[in-house]
């Protein structure tokens, strides 16, 4: 055996054969307890900061929540570019004012396109109610859209992993189906496209989920009001850069914000084509509607500050200060005497429900 003799308090090490005994001083075991706790107190500020820097992105109610797995698309379903690498193959022409006429073939192909994504949407709406998921209704519009032998046009759009975008409160657009449930008082936004015949039908509406308070339903009125003071512009001759312009003699007098950088765009055999349809004041030079041209207008109305933030999914944008948003969107056809809505309501779309309030 062996002694290894050390100053008063410190450690004493006592070897018997392979055993090795360490008996600590009580000096350097408080200190050791004092640097273990310092320890402990650095790792749970450390372990604090770091959720608040990976929680930075939540400014309001809404929160990432689980997904469920990808819905399987049958093979007879014919399907976009895109849809198996993510990436759309269709190219920007290199000037901004350079833009498609549709065939009298295409016009027939678009409006089928645009029939069943309102279907898809109505049938999706009449869902909405307290105690639903987002990912019940991704579900429904999968299942719909596929029903109709037509493929849901988000999903594998450049990776968004599901068939439909659904924003709830804050969430200003490209929010992904999860199973975030649906509380009384929000309002969800119902993205739907449909890809049918080589070409794409798209739209959106914002619901009320439950009773909505009044300022909440006067951002979806308003909001709605912006949309439909945009589309009575719209005929042959009308330069793409009146329409932000028309949104924002709406929106300006009621106080509310439209964030920068969303726009509409024409749509056809590509989901996302020429022009930019910019949905405030501006001077581009995105060029002048023909007849033949198909894109969509779709304001998104926030009810605090214009200014946004992503979420780490790359695909989640929400209010900058947590206020709520809302958008709407329809597909549009310029025809010889104006314009046509080709995602309009039909008399089996479900009203809106301000047409039963007298005033807001």
């Amino acid at each position: 055996r062996a002694w290894l003799p050390l100053q008063p308090g410190g450690i004493e090490c006592r070897m018997r054969g392979r055993q090795a005994f360490w008996r600590l001083g009580l000096p350097l075991a408080a200190a050791v307890l004092c640097t273990l706790l310092s320890c402990t107190y650095l790792l749970r500020a450390f372990d604090v900061h770091l959720v608040m820097a990976l929680q930075s992105h939540y400014t309001g109610s809404q929160r990432k929540g689980m997904l469920s797995p990808r819905r399987p698309v049958p093979e007879t379903i014919v399907r976009p570019d895109y849809a198996v690498d993510g990436q759309p193959k269709y190219v920007r022409p290199i000037l901004p004012w350079d833009i498609e006429n549709k065939s009298a073939e295409e016009i027939a192909l678009m409006r089928e396109a645009c029939a069943i994504a309102r279907e898809v949407l109505d049938i999706a709406g009449a869902a909405v109610a307290p105690g639903v998921t987002t990912d019940e209704i991704d579900a429904i519009v999968h299942a719909e859209t596929l029903k109709r032998g037509a493929y849901p046009s988000p999903l594998n759009f450049r990776g968004f992993p599901k068939s439909v975008c659904t924003s709830v409160n804050e969430v200003v657009c490209h929010g992904i189906p999860d199973d975030t449930v649906l509380r009384d008082g929000d309002i969800v936004n119902v993205d739907v496209t449909c890809y049918i015949g080589g070409v794409h039908g798209d739209l959106s509406e914002t619901f009320a989920v439950g009773t909505v308070d009044t300022a909440g339903r006067r951002l979806v009125k308003a909001t709605h009001d912006a949309l439909q003071a945009a589309i009575a512009i719209c005929k042959p001759g009308v330069p793409y850069k009146a329409i932000g312009a028309a949104i924002d003699e709406v929106i300006a007098p009621t106080g509310l914000a439209i964030p920068r950088g969303f726009v509409g765009h024409g749509i056809g055999h590509a989901f996302h084509m020429a022009p930019n349809v910019v949905h405030h004041t501006n001077e581009d030079r995105n060029g002048v509607m023909a007849v033949g041209h198909t894109f969509t207008i779709k304001p998104i109305v926030n009810e605090g500050v214009a200014e946004v933030i992503e979420w780490p999914d790359k695909w989640t944008i929400v209010t900058k200060d947590g206020g709520r948003s809302a958008q709407f969107e329809h597909t549009l056809l310029i025809v010889e005497d104006g314009v046509e809505v080709l995602t309009a309501r039909t008399p089996n779309s479900q009203p809106p429900w301000w047409e039963d309030e007298v005033q807001l």
